[in-house]
């Protein structure tokens, strides 16, 4: 690129942007920052700060970033033996064993333990310990949850029981259609989020197991019939979606050995195959609807038509669980559109893509997004709420044990303040929102001929990085308003 090409291009983005910068923060301000804590810094001041740093990361990615360098990343084993011994079949063998004993534990735990989800070990564990500490774990030390995940070792399991029975035959699977490709990981997302966050299923140990129990025989049915492997790399929910996270640890198993390669190099290898793009929309729609539903803004919406549909007979229960469920749908579709939209303008610039190919060349720099939408409204309180699990070990069944000498011990609120919880979870959403620049701005590098072309495409990605940065600021805002 000329370097009159660049001055031209770093002023058009950064006169576009410092409008969007202007917008950001009057949107964050307008719904109750104030909430969060007397902050030392006006709170406006993080709009502009969040904005400025996406500025600042486009127009250096721009000048200094001028080939593609996340394509092709290197990878080295981990040293002195090290990694042969983590990825070897002894230690997955240990870890499945781990995994499966604790999905019995949770299971036992919620049918024979109290009935008060607070109390009992298997909703603290599910939605805690599982859901949010294992996205965390997978985005620092790379995909353990498949070494650990219990369906995949007892699928293993018994799939190698019946080889022996049969003289050492495998069973017989049927091919995995690519059609069908990631969408029943979109669909089992969509669904635990709505048992997170539209029923009530979760204040209910015994129906919330009773909801793992119909997974787990579900996803032993589709490993019986397409293999266990096939299945985990397509259509187990949380084996897609853990996967996905790990792609951005610097950590990853390759031929059962464990080696380092740069953060963020997993993601450009994503193989998008039918699903996928699906998968992570799902993924950044649902929390935004968890933001959302925490804040005065979603009460006024929901509240009318709550008392609309119980006018017409619905109970308040059903009503909510209602407004709730369409809540998310309608969250999920509006980041479907807004990512729709950035990359509708993409193909404006030029290279002759259509929009559906763009949406899968770039759909992987929408991961780290995810990541900090996770990290930005559910570390504090894997954090807080979390510590539970500590005491619920030493009695998971209720039955007044202490087998690990913790069940008198408590939560302590005060690991972390509320005003440096604001700061951290800012610092998320921004660092996440960057990394995400930088993957979408390697990957038009890769596929466009000229570098020009690559850096105008990303004008429309940085508008939609700077739209996902704004939402989040104002969704963090909007909890206790």
């Amino acid at each position: 690129m000329s370097a009159r090409h660049t001055a031209r291009a770093t002023a058009a983005v950064v006169a576009a942007l410092l409008m969007i910068a202007l917008l950001a923060p009057a949107a964050a301000e307008a719904h109750g920052l104030i909430q969060r804590a007397n902050l030392p810094i006006p709170e406006w001041l993080f709009g502009w700060a969040a904005a400025a740093v996406l500025i600042v990361s486009f127009v250096a990615l721009a000048v200094l970033w001028p080939r593609p360098k996340l394509q092709e990343v290197t990878w080295h084993p981990l040293p002195r033996g090290v990694g042969e011994t983590l990825g070897s079949r002894p230690v997955e063998i240990a870890c499945g064993a781990i995994g499966a004993g604790l999905l019995g534990v949770v299971v036992a735990a919620g049918y024979v333990g109290t009935a008060n989800a607070e109390n009992n070990f298997a909703p603290t564990f599910i939605l805690i310990t599982f859901w949010v500490g294992l996205a965390f774990t997978s985005a620092l030390l790379g995909d353990v949850f498949r070494a650990f995940n219990p369906w995949r070792a007892a699928g293993r399991a018994t799939g190698w029981l019946v080889a022996r029975l049969r003289g050492g035959r495998e069973p017989a699977h049927r091919p995995y259609p690519d059609r069908v490709g990631r969408w029943p990981a979109a669909l089992g997302l969509l669904a635990f989020t709505w048992i997170e966050l539209a029923s009530d299923w979760g204040q209910d140990p015994r129906m919330l197991v009773t909801a793992v129990c119909g997974y787990s025989a579900l996803t032993w049915l589709a490993m019986a019939v397409y293999g266990v492997e096939a299945w985990c790399a397509s259509g187990e929910t949380f084996s897609v979606y853990f996967n996905l996270f790990s792609r951005i640890s610097p950590f990853e198993t390759r031929d059962r050995v464990v080696g380092v390669r740069p953060p963020l190099g997993g993601l450009p290898k994503l193989d998008v195959r039918a699903g996928t793009v699906a998968v992570v929309l799902v993924m950044i729609g649902t929390v935004t609807f968890d933001g959302l539903s925490q804040g005065a803004v979603w009460r006024d919406i929901a509240t009318p038509l709550e008392d609309d549909l119980i006018s017409l007979g619905t109970s308040l229960a059903s009503a909510e669980q209602i407004m709730a469920t369409l809540g998310l749908l309608a969250c999920v579709g509006a980041v479907a559109g807004f990512y729709t939209l950035g990359v509708t303008g993409a193909k404006s610039v030029g290279g002759n893509f259509t929009v559906d190919r763009l949406r899968k060349t770039f759909v992987h720099s929408l991961v780290p997004i995810a990541l900090v939408y996770v990290a930005a409204h559910y570390l504090t309180f894997l954090i807080f709420e979390g510590q539970a699990i500590g005491y619920l070990a030493s009695d998971p069944f209720g039955q007044g044990w202490d087998l690990f000498g913790t069940a008198s011990s408590a939560i302590n609120y005060g690991v972390l303040s509320q005003e440096n919880s604001w700061y951290l979870e800012v610092a998320f959403v921004v660092a996440g929102h960057a990394a995400a620049l930088t993957l979408a701005h390697d990957r038009a590098l890769a596929i466009y001929p000229q570098p020009r072309l690559a850096v105008r495409s990303q004008y429309w990605m940085l508008g939609i990085m700077v739209g996902f940065t704004t939402l989040a600021l104002w969704l963090l805002a909007q909890a206790g308003t």
